[in-house]
């Protein structure tokens, strides 16, 4: 799945942090793949705002084909859904949404 640099960070922001083995191991190499390089670093120039916790970067088309197994596929669209059932989704989510949850 080719992903944009917003797409990835959206997704590594909603992936659970627990869960059981076999799930933990699969976040974590989803977190290994969706991560950003040196090389990526350097080019999109991060920047955090201190005050609101902002992600900024350097605009750019830069996409990393990242693999993601149905497991991993269940596990974000079981933390989507979980999102818009505690009406916690907000419009950053919809270009994740819409890759993952068709209707």
């Amino acid at each position: 799945m080719d992903l944009n640099v917003f797409q990835r960070l959206l997704l590594l922001a909603i992936l659970p942090d627990a869960g059981d083995i076999t799930t933990i191991r699969i976040v974590q190499k989803l977190r290994e793949d969706l991560s950003f390089s040196e090389k990526e670093h350097k080019a999109l120039q991060f920047e955090v705002d201190e005050k609101t916790g902002t992600t900024k970067w350097k605009p750019t088309e830069i996409k990393k084909v990242v693999e993601v197994g149905a497991k991993a596929k269940e596990l974000i669209i079981r933390q989507l859904r979980a999102l818009d059932e505690s009406k916690k989704l907000t419009a950053q989510h919809l270009p994740v949404w819409d890759l993952f949850i068709k209707e």
